[in-house]
């Protein structure tokens, strides 16, 4: 899976968790401004988890691994 696969892929979760348009999300626009909340967090933490096949837990993921889409997407390139 290519880093823009799963940047697409972390989009339209993200926006379907929020129900936000794919379009109102860039990949380099910082996830803290996205309105997320802890329930909304926890979900997308799952969806990565599920989509992607990954125990996060376990992977070391850090808080500036959640600072833009894209860095999340490198974060589960590097993992996969």
């Amino acid at each position: 899976m290519t880093l823009e696969n799963i940047q697409s892929t972390l989009i339209q979760g993200i926006a379907s968790i929020l129900s936000k348009d794919e379009s109102s999300i860039a990949v380099d626009a910082p996830i803290h401004t996205l309105g997320i909340d802890s329930l909304g967090f926890l979900e997308i933490l799952v969806f990565i988890e599920k989509t992607f096949k990954l125990q996060l837990i376990e992977s070391r993921l850090d808080n500036k691994d959640f600072e833009t889409i894209h860095a999340l997407a490198s974060f589960i390139h590097k993992k996969l």
